[in-house]
């Protein structure tokens, strides 16, 4: 169910997200999530970016603040940019990991880092899921012991699970059934403790008891960015207070919505990031509509 909204709200009460990402060349990553997060109703997003690409996130979109962090030589986050990391994660309600992220040594020792110290709920993503892969099964499986009951959300596609899992990234014709990936979802979230979601057809939502299966979504959303727009959907979510399971499958069924909306207008070739960012706020009416009728 989605929130009223109250009308002596103010933006503190809907939620302060902070999204840890970018990089030179990925830049647009980052802003995407951040501009779908406050579409989905966040009160403030906050977007920790290298320092190299502050202005051109920061010339996305005017409703984003930025926070500027050390990088390395070619526009990575370095590792120096944990302590002011650190100082603002006490001020927000829900945080994102991986957009646009990259790779290297560096971010491979941060990201576990501020997963360790982050307390309130977070969606990983992206180059943050792959950083996590590198950890290796064992040291994986023991870091995610180490954690404890954190609100974690995991979004992999099937190549960053089986990677998280230890496993080559399956062929397509090795592709396993919807009932295999339902059960080894189930089993991963179960082990570990988060609440996974397992992109593709019919996305798969689970916290290793119940399973959802998402009925919207299209082809045409099997495009570049399409995942940085669910991750900034998911953290606004959380920011406004939903727990990680409900804002996961409501999440996954409002991206999916709005990407439907977007093949509706432009066919499903022409669908892009942009575009199901810019249907959110018809997905978001439509389901209040929905949950209106159903009450």
């Amino acid at each position: 169910m989605l929130p009223k909204r109250l009308r002596t709200g103010h933006k503190g009460i809907f939620g302060t997200v902070l999204g840890v990402g970018g990089s030179r060349g990925m830049a647009g990553a980052v802003a995407l999530a951040g501009r779908s997060g406050l579409v989905a109703g966040a009160g403030l997003v906050r977007l920790a970016i290298p320092d190299p690409i502050l202005e051109t996130v920061a010339g996305f979109y005017p409703e984003l603040t930025t926070l500027p962090c050390p990088a390395d030589e070619k526009g990575r986050f370095s590792q120096t940019a944990l302590e002011p990391l650190l100082n603002h994660l006490a001020t927000v309600t829900a945080t994102f990991l991986g957009p646009g992220l990259g790779r290297s040594a560096e971010i491979d020792l941060l990201i576990p880092l501020l997963l360790r110290e982050i307390l309130c709920p977070v969606v990983v993503d992206a180059d943050a899921l792959n950083t996590l892969a590198s950890l290796g099964t064992e040291h994986f499986n023991s870091f995610f012991r180490s954690l404890g009951n954190k609100n974690i959300i995991l979004t992999p596609h099937s190549g960053e699970l089986a990677r998280l899992r230890g496993l080559p990234t399956p062929d397509e014709e090795d592709k396993e059934s919807q009932t295999e990936r339902i059960a080894v979802a189930k089993d991963f979230a179960e082990q570990h403790g988060v609440v996974l979601v397992l992109k593709g057809h019919e996305t798969i939502t689970t916290d290793g008891n119940i399973v959802a299966l998402n009925p919207t979504g299209n082809p045409g959303m099997a495009t570049g960015g399409s995942g940085d727009v669910l991750t900034g959907i998911l953290a606004a979510l959380l920011a406004q207070g939903f727990v990680p399971f409900d804002a996961a499958k409501t999440g996954v069924f409002l991206h999916g919505l709005a990407g439907d909306f977007a093949a509706d207008r432009l066919g499903e070739e022409s669908v892009t990031a942009t575009s199901i960012l810019e249907s959110i706020p018809e997905a978001f009416q439509t389901f209040r509509k929905l949950q209106n009728k159903h009450q």
